[in-house]
């Protein structure tokens, strides 16, 4: 049986280690906190693509192609390789299926970093689920199609149709649908990482499509990984 004086030192112990741990914690959230804030108040320095920019050449692209998609995307990246440069872009079309809030369509991944991402979104088929609610501002520039949106509240949907741009503010959360064929332009701008829990959640307690996942996990993973090393965060 133990001494009292033992069980005191093994007790007191604990109570050291504890703080220990707590103070290192503590010490690591301040610090976190900090370059956050630091790095927060002065995203702007790390974008590369401008929203004004992308709506006009949203238009541009469907005024000469019109409901030719394919045409209109092209169109697209072609401005883009010479505008922004092919060092941050992804030229292959790389599709992959994208489950998200309940809503389910396709991407092509145009450019992933950590303050940024492009892509095209989209459904041949029509779908319907919950935009999240995001660290970054969200531009969702309509290619074809019509998008539909509702705010808690609103007797009335929000429209938004071919050539409009939907803004969805950091932080706020709408329900988003897409009637039948619907593609779009999606620029977000703010903090990304985190907004990957909510792109990797279906597969977790829905879809089990996890060879999407990968797919979907290797080419973003590619792509923030290329930008970091050229130094665009």
């Amino acid at each position: 049986m133990p001494s009292k004086s033992s069980t005191g030192k093994q007790s007191s112990g604990c109570r050291c280690f504890s703080f220990r741990n707590l103070s290192i914690f503590a010490v690591f959230l301040a610090l976190f906190s900090a370059v956050y804030s630091f790095l927060d108040a002065r995203l702007d320095r790390f974008y590369i693509f401008d929203p004004d920019h992308l709506h006009d050449l949203s238009q541009r692209a469907i005024k000469a192609h019109g409901d030719d998609t394919h045409s209109v995307v092209n169109f697209i990246v072609s401005e883009l390789e010479t505008k922004v440069g092919t060092e941050h872009l992804n030229l292959e079309q790389e599709w992959v299926f994208n489950n998200a809030g309940g809503a389910m369509g396709a991407m092509y991944i145009i450019h992933a970093s950590i303050t940024e991402y492009l892509i095209i979104f989209g459904t041949a088929v029509g779908t319907e689920g919950h935009t999240g609610r995001h660290t970054a501002d969200d531009y969702f520039n309509i290619l074809h199609g019509t998008q539909l949106a509702y705010v808690p509240g609103s007797y009335e949907a929000e429209s938004y149709p071919a050539g409009t741009v939907h803004h969805l503010r950091r932080g706020e959360v709408k329900q988003y649908k897409m009637d039948s064929s619907c593609f779009a332009l999606e620029y977000a701008r703010g903090w990304i990482p985190p907004m990957l829990f909510f792109g990797y959640a279906d597969t977790f307690s829905s879809t089990l499509d996890f060879p999407t996942l990968w797919a979907t996990s290797r080419i973003t993973g590619r792509e923030m990984i290329s930008n970091l090393l050229k130094f665009k965060l």
